[in-house]
């Protein structure tokens, strides 16, 4: 391995230096951004039943969280680890494994439009 520190240790640390400026702001505008913070987290939780980019913007809400928040940093860095483990994961998949994954994908595709075209579907342009 490598002496270079991981991209998650890289964010820890930013994130500790911003929570030392943040809390050096005054009460209003560490108030407002909790707030921010709040509705940030809530519309990604939204996504997750909507369209929507949930996976970044409920980091993101933490993120603006954990400046206030000791228990928002711990589920921030619990997402973190969790994404480097899944972006490892995923790194180390076969080539047989991503052409089987990009075959199902277009026979779902096509699966689809056959069911549309045979089944006449209301709504669906064919």
């Amino acid at each position: 391995m490598t002496d270079a520190p991981s991209r998650t240790r890289r964010i820890r640390d930013g994130l500790a230096e911003r929570r030392a400026r943040h809390l050096r702001r005054g009460k209003l505008y560490r108030t407002l951004f909790v707030i921010a913070g709040a509705i940030v987290t809530l519309a990604g939780l939204a996504m997750m039943v909507t369209p929507g980019p949930a996976l970044v913007v409920i980091p993101i809400g933490l993120a603006m969280l954990a400046m206030e928040f000791a228990w928002a940093e711990v589920l921030l860095h619990r997402a973190l680890e969790q994404a480097e483990a899944a972006e490892r994961k995923a790194v180390e998949t076969t080539t047989t494994q991503r052409i089987l994954i990009a075959l199902a994908t277009v026979l779902a595709i096509a699966a689809a439009v056959a069911a549309a075209v045979l089944w006449d579907i209301p709504g669906l342009p064919v």
